[in-house]
């Protein structure tokens, strides 16, 4: 099927009228987050525009020069306020010893100034932005060394720039200690391997990876502008971080530690530096509200875990804290201004956690709570609280999931068809796609958006060549974006819209880089391997071989049988079809899909016994799509 060459439209009337309500209902005179956003500037990089060692760029902060004066109708002016704040770049000075660097990509590095060098406190997604972040650092504040790094969680854009601001070499002769909270690596490469190539291209859609930056397109995440698109290195963690009150000292920089898993990350922790009376808060309380369940997939967060560790965070830490700072975001001064900070992105939480549990158990379901559940007007006014990145909407719906399933109990739910038999039978039953179509216009003409992007989203999925319907529906998920105050919703509807006009863009930023795949145990491997097989094409396929792990002394079983592929490390009887005998920095050589003896005997793996096994393996593996549809079947 053609794509569409139907260029973007403007803003509909009805799409004007409610931006102009939102301007009237949002206090927008209240300027202390551009104040706080601009404190302690120290200077900006000029150009802001980072490339690779081809040349290539990967990210550029300067395409959001247009986002000056009024929002235009185009753009929530909510969203537009915060996409003001986020854009804004630089070294940033927290309080003397401490400074920022923001705007070098979704996320912030924080340098906190040690005895003899500093210590890097999440290094950003890519290498070369780390790296940029880092000489706009050493330009302004001397050539310290790097002397230690802290992940704060297992996400990506918080660690993977590491190699751009030190070594595996200085980590490995004892240089540079990695302090991450515990779990950190396993979290860390199983979100990015095992469903990394879905989430990957969801990303795309979330991130606006595809969107050219501007009044129609592109203007940020809520969280940070977009993700850098450069080279995602990681260095396993030397120092675990296991429990809440867990004191270390980098460089003569003390640190106390909060751990929160379960939150934002399967594996976080805060920071409070008490010689400094400084927090670092990752990502737990930022200035906006986040994603329980984000739109790129993950496990449903805990929201009633979240709460709870932001309580234990204020009655340790506010008292004795002068300044709190994030991984995202500018900091927030003032001993009760942070306690109030985070008291209300603790009360956020919690208040939508319970009220979604109060309705669950009065029968409501996810979509109903989600339509009608509103936050107190004291939350609902606190700009730190708006749905720039996580949105009410979508959270209620995850904390429904996260206790009840994708089930809401009705029997007519239990068994549905798929979108593209359903949009059929849909279709057929409004008296066929042109019909549809004609009716769909006047509802998209009244403003009925919700509706009009349902029926026609059955449309695409019956007949996917039906232009009509195909360039109505983009019509329709441009304008849904042009009113929404999330940022990742406006890039979901605009990527609909530019991939049913100019077809699929696949996945711009891929997380599951050669670092994070030498970095999987060689359980975690079998693991990734495992959800690789093609069930069907290796129902009748029976091999078995042996992992045996020279560095570790570890030998694992590996078998396949009906399908599965499964491991253990127990004993055996019987003798495997083939023996692997190589160490852990080897095996992941696996995982790049040649299997055969000379390439992985090039890769430090040797194979004995019958060789045939792994041609058999390959046979059944069926990689991921980085392309795969999502707006059409």
């Amino acid at each position: 099927m053609a794509p569409s060459s139907q260029p973007s439209q403007p803003a509909q009337p009805f799409v004007a009228r409610r931006q102009a309500e939102l301007r009237e209902r949002l206090p927008f005179a209240d300027r202390q987050d551009f104040e706080d956003a601009a404190r302690g500037l120290i200077a900006r990089r000029a150009p802001n525009a980072v490339t690779d060692a081809d040349g290539r760029v990967v990210w550029d902060n300067d395409v959001y020069a247009f986002l000056e004066g009024e929002a235009p109708d185009t753009v929530n002016p909510s969203l537009w306020r915060q996409s003001q704040l986020v854009a804004r770049q630089g070294l940033f000075e927290v309080i003397k010893g401490v400074y920022q660097v923001r705007g070098l990509d979704l996320s912030n590095v924080t340098f906190v100034e040690g005895t003899t060098g500093v210590v890097v406190i999440d290094p950003l997604l890519s290498t070369e932005t780390a790296g940029a972040a880092l000489a706009l650092y050493r330009e302004h504040r001397g050539e310290r060394p790097v002397t230690g790094v802290v992940y704060t969680h297992s996400h990506a854009d918080h660690f993977g720039g590491v190699k751009g601001v030190t070594t595996q070499e200085d980590v490995d002769a004892g240089r540079v200690p990695v302090l991450a909270p515990e779990g950190f690596t396993a979290h860390a490469v199983a979100e990015n391997v095992y469903a990394g190539t879905a989430m990957a291209r969801r990303a795309a859609y979330m991130y606006g990876a595809a969107l050219a930056p501007g009044l129609r397109g592109q203007v940020g995440a809520g969280l940070g502008q977009t993700t850098s698109t450069g080279t995602v290195s990681l260095i396993a963690p030397t120092v675990e971080v296991t429990t809440t009150g867990q004191e270390e000292t980098v460089d003569g920089v003390r640190m106390v530690f909060q751990m929160a898993p379960d939150t934002e990350a399967p594996s976080e922790l805060l920071i409070h530096f008490p010689d400094l009376r400084a927090l670092c808060t990752a990502e737990d309380a930022t200035h906006t509200l986040h994603n329980l369940l984000t739109l790129r997939g993950a496990v449903v967060r805990d929201p009633h875990n979240w709460s709870r560790y932001l309580t234990e965070c204020i009655d340790l830490f506010a008292d004795t804290t002068d300044v709190a700072f994030a991984s995202h975001h500018w900091p927030t001064w003032g001993r009760d201004r942070v306690r109030t900070f985070l008291s209300v992105q603790r009360d956020l939480y919690g208040y939508l956690h319970d009220q979604t549990l109060r309705l669950i158990n009065k029968g409501w379901t996810g979509t109903e709570i989600a339509e009608h559940l509103r936050l107190p007007p004291a939350l609902e006014k606190a700009w730190s609280t708006r749905g720039y990145y996580g949105s009410v909407s979508h959270n209620l719906k995850a904390i429904y999931q996260r206790y009840m399933g994708w089930f809401d109990g009705n029997p007519a739910h239990l068994w549905q068809h798929p979108p593209t038999e359903a949009g059929k039978r849909y279709v057929e039953f409004m008296g066929g796609a042109d019909a549809v179509v004609a009716k769909a216009r006047t509802s998209f003409e009244a403003g009925d958006l919700r509706w009009t992007a349902e029926v026609l989203n059955h449309v695409v999925f019956a007949r996917p060549d039906h232009a009509p319907a195909r360039d109505l529906l983009a019509d329709t998920y441009e304008q849904l974006g042009y009113g929404s105050e999330n940022g990742t919703w406006r890039n979901f509807f605009l990527s609909g819209a530019t991939e049913l006009r100019q077809g699929r863009f696949g996945t711009p930023t891929v997380t599951a880089s050669a670092d994070i795949i030498a970095n999987l145990s060689p359980r975690l491997l079998l693991d990734a391997l495992a959800v690789q097989i093609n069930g069907p094409e290796a129902w009748d396929e029976h091999l078995t071989f042996d992992i045996a792990l020279t560095d570790t002394g570890e030998n694992l079983r590996v078998r396949l049988a009906n399908g599965v592929l499964t491991h253990t490390a127990a004993p055996q009887r019987d003798t495997a079809d083939a023996t692997l005998t190589t160490t852990t920095r080897h095996l992941p050589a696996l995982a790049l899909g040649d299997l055969t003896p000379q390439a992985l005997t090039d890769a430090g793996i040797r194979v004995d016994g019958d060789t045939t096994v792994l041609d058999r393996l390959a046979a059944v593996l069926d990689p991921g799509d980085q392309d795969f549809p999502l707006v059409t079947p």
